[in-house]
């Protein structure tokens, strides 16, 4: 019972806060619509690329064009929603901590992480998102999808996984900043492995390919589970392997926030 009214307590607060956060951002409309075009723009550009690579290749290592497009939209999803919700952590590696910011979530009767995530609510992510629905939608029709009830629900269960395999990366990667005071640049280099996701780790070399499977799952955020979808691989690897990935990644994450929490010194005069 009080778990329930604990989780409903904090529902109640994230609600609160994106509410004051979109006040904010509506007193800025131009910046708002300036990044939601910017991400569509952006994946715009990466579609006419491909579509170049596949006007001269009839398939990439077995996988035809309007599969490599639904793997591309499946990886924007939990990208984008990791990004719309949890995108305040960038800061925290890149000056709360430094500047000595981290003070105020000291004093809030929450946790800091949650402080921190709940913060910010970043709305150009609908761009990310828009365009990874609307990548779905014209490639499902043409890949010859089996729609049914139980690959529904492992669809969502597969984004919700993804999006926290996101989430912990960067978690983990932000939290060195509690000893380096600044570690945004980690985030980032780690964040730009994810782009090799987006296509068959078959095409790499078998180092990477273990990188990016084992090191740093972005594989489990993209290929992997929409390759299932597409009938390659099972269910026990492909959707179970991002769920653990997921759960290995958050629990590190929170291990490392917590004991960086405990060693913050603020910031001296």
């Amino acid at each position: 019972m009080k778990l329930l009214k604990k989780t409903h307590r904090m529902f109640k607060l994230h609600r609160i806060f994106i509410k004051q956060d979109l006040k904010r951002l509506m007193e800025y409309k131009i910046d708002f619509l300036t990044g939601a075009v910017g991400m569509l723009l952006a994946q715009a550009i990466n579609l006419f690329f491909l579509s170049i690579i596949f006007s001269q290749i009839p398939s990439l290592d077995g996988y035809t064009f309007e599969q490599i497009i639904f793997i591309y939209g499946f990886s924007l999803l939990p990208k984008a929603i990791d990004h719309l919700f949890f995108d305040n952590l960038w800061s925290i590696g890149y000056f709360i901590i430094r500047k000595g910011d981290f003070d105020k979530y000291l004093t809030r009767p929450v946790s800091t992480l949650f402080a921190v995530t709940v913060e910010k609510f970043q709305v150009d992510a609908f761009g990310e998102l828009v365009v990874g629905i609307a990548f779905l939608c014209v490639s499902i029709p043409k890949v010859n999808l089996d729609v049914n009830l139980i690959n529904i629900l492992l669809f969502i269960t597969a984004v919700f996984f993804a999006t926290f395999i996101f989430t912990g990366i960067k978690l983990i990667t932000s939290s060195i900043a509690f000893w380096t005071k600044r570690s945004g640049h980690i985030t980032h280099m780690f964040y730009m492995v994810n782009d090799f996701a987006k296509y068959p780790t078959t095409i790499y070399n078998r180092v990477l390919s273990f990188i990016i499977t084992f090191i740093i799952p972005f594989a489990f955020t993209a290929f992997f589970p929409a390759s299932y979808f597409l009938g390659n691989g099972n269910a026990l690897f492909n959707i179970g392997g991002t769920a653990v990935m997921a759960i290995v990644l958050m629990a590190v994450g929170i291990f490392v926030w917590n004991k960086g929490v405990s060693s913050y010194e603020s910031a001296g005069s």
